[in-house]
């Protein structure tokens, strides 16, 4: 009779087979439940799947339709911007003409989708225009040297591709300033010029009617000149003010 020691298997282990070290087989009985489980898993799904309520043709032009019905009831599409008049931009080959319309229409501000390196070109186009309303030169200044401070900020981004990359130039501060002034100065003579226009064409009747009464040529001249003096004297007043 075989002893207990020998090499049948252990009946009461379960039946397991021996790897030959005495540890049972378990790669393959946990791949094997592993696959169950999958299997399981997989057939969870497709029955999910297949008890969803699934819309066919018929039910979504229904659906459509009662939306639809509901918004004229609600007067969605009345007074709507453009009815009962042509669709316009119908002959253009521009296929990004509707964007455009878009951002005309809204009044869109793009400046902030540009790179930055257009963004600050296109700030550089607009010295010294669009500085003409500060009146202080201290916060010009420091306007500029931001856009430089900018400027170089960019140009140490790292370079990406063979090509080298586009750069915006810098101002030079001083000649910036001295251009924002002129503007400056040339926006309030134009202020000042139009109250002495008018002032002037209000005279002219008395002037006319003043020669009516026996004024000379010589003297009439003479008044025009005086006039005119005094404007000018009143203008370079204003402009020595502002400096």
């Amino acid at each position: 009779m075989p002893s207990s020691g020998g090499v049948f298997p252990d009946r009461g282990g379960g039946g397991r087979p021996s790897d030959g070290q005495g540890h049972p087989g378990s790669t393959e009985e946990s791949a094997h439940v592993e696959s169950v489980a999958e299997a399981e898993e997989r057939l969870r799904r497709s029955q999910a799947q297949d008890a969803r309520p699934r819309m066919n043709i018929q039910q979504i032009h229904s659906w459509v339709d009662l939306e639809i019905e509901q918004a004229l009831r609600r007067g969605d599409f009345d007074n709507l911007p453009g009815a009962g008049k042509p669709l316009r931009n119908l002959d253009q080959n521009d296929p990004d003409w509707w964007v455009k319309g878009l951002i005309e229409r809204e009044k869109l501000d793009l400046s902030s989708a540009l790179p930055t390196v257009l963004a600050l070109r296109q700030e550089r186009r607009g010295f010294p225009e669009s500085l003409a309303g500060i009146a202080d030169e201290v916060a010009v200044r420091e306007r500029l040297e931001d856009y430089n401070a900018r400027v170089i900020e960019d140009r140490r981004k790292p370079v990406v591709g063979p090509n080298p990359p586009a750069i915006a130039g810098r101002v030079d501060v001083d000649e910036m300033v001295v251009r924002w002034r002129e503007l400056r100065a040339d926006r309030e003579r134009r202020v000042v010029e139009v109250p002495s226009e008018t002032v002037h064409h209000d005279a002219t009747p008395e002037l006319s009617g003043a020669a009516d009464l026996g004024e000379s040529p010589r003297q009439k001249a003479w008044v025009r000149a005086l006039a005119l003096t005094l404007v000018v004297c009143l203008v370079a007043m204003l402009v020595w003010t502002a400096l």
